[in-house]
């Protein structure tokens, strides 16, 4: 029998959030000089997209002091999307005047992450996502709304479909470029990917759909391709598969940025990522803070092997 190639596909993205997303949770802070050069060793390595910096208060989370040298200190002329994560009005001030590129906001599907993460409730967040909305909109900067926790919270348990639901029905309205789905403690799998992007694309049928998933339960890839096959286009990813948030407990590692580059590229998409370029950084991160990457690739390798000069 034949083998079945599929047709190529140069439409998905890859968000690579290993200096936001990736950093957070660390014992080992990074430098901002570090934090750059990270940033721009993903931008050689082909990240086009790429979320920089959290704008919150350096007391909850001082992994992300300093967002506004970062930004700073950034190459402005490398075709390069640079993003940032908000949580409130003050956060989405600090962004516009560091000129980032793109802006974040997550909002838990229940009070009690909400509470703990963003002191609001999830009601008070839809207000602020309203009042984001209007002012990215005015900005003309492409604003990512994500619900997270969607399939499962830490402190509530079991999140329910309907749950999701009624935080997509408070954003619709909305100006959004992605409407997005996170995993935030890796505990979901492949039927809730589909039925929950369902139920994005019943109220934002003409807008990208965006993925941040964990591998914590080792379920992140097969979600990944779950979302691939139902019409998910962003997914967020961080080299070498570090990663966690600091207000969910055993929320481990992003779905690795290598790993995640493989699963498409077999599957027929162009990334435009360099795999190698990849795994250097990985490594090389991994040395800073002194632990092993989760990412499988850097140490299996690609396949077929790429031949070397």
């Amino acid at each position: 029998m034949s083998q079945v190639i599929p047709s190529p596909r140069s439409d998905i993205s890859v968000i690579e959030v290993s200096p936001r997303d990736g950093l957070q949770n660390e014992k080992i802070p990074l430098t901002v000089d570090q934090r750059i050069d990270l940033i721009h060793q993903l931008a050689a390595a082909g990240a086009k997209r790429i979320e920089t910096v959290a704008f919150v208060h350096p007391t909850r989370v001082p992994q992300m002091a300093n967002a506004e040298e970062v930004m700073a200190g950034l190459d402005r002329n490398n075709g390069v999307s640079y993003s940032g994560l908000i949580l409130n009005r003050k956060g989405l001030d600090r962004a516009l005047d560091s000129k980032v590129d793109e802006i974040h906001l997550v909002i838990p599907a229940t009070d009690e992450m909400s509470l703990r993460n963003q002191n609001l409730s999830v009601d008070e967040m839809l207000v602020l996502a309203k009042e984001v909305s209007d002012v990215c909109r005015d900005e003309n900067i492409p604003l990512t709304l994500t619900v997270a926790v969607a399939f499962g919270c830490p402190f509530a348990g079991e999140v329910s479909t309907e749950q999701v639901s009624r935080v997509l029905d408070g954003m619709v309205g909305l100006t959004v470029s992605e409407v997005g789905l996170a995993d935030t403690i890796g505990v979901g799998v492949p039927w809730q990917v589909r039925a929950l992007t369902n139920e994005v694309k019943s109220r934002f049928a003409d807008t990208p759909i965006r993925l941040h998933l964990h591998n914590t339960r080792n379920n992140g890839y097969a979600n990944a391709l779950a979302g691939f096959e139902n019409g998910v286009t962003a997914f967020d990813s961080s080299v070498g598969g570090f990663g966690g948030c600091p207000f969910a407990p055993n929320a481990t590692g992003n779905i690795a940025t290598e790993d995640l580059n493989y699963l498409l590229e077999r599957s027929g998409v162009n990334t435009g990522l360099d795999h190698a370029a990849l795994v250097a950084t990985g490594v090389w991160l991994s040395d800073i803070l002194e632990k092993s990457a989760p990412a499988l690739l850097g140490r299996a390798g690609q396949f077929p092997a790429k031949e070397t000069a």
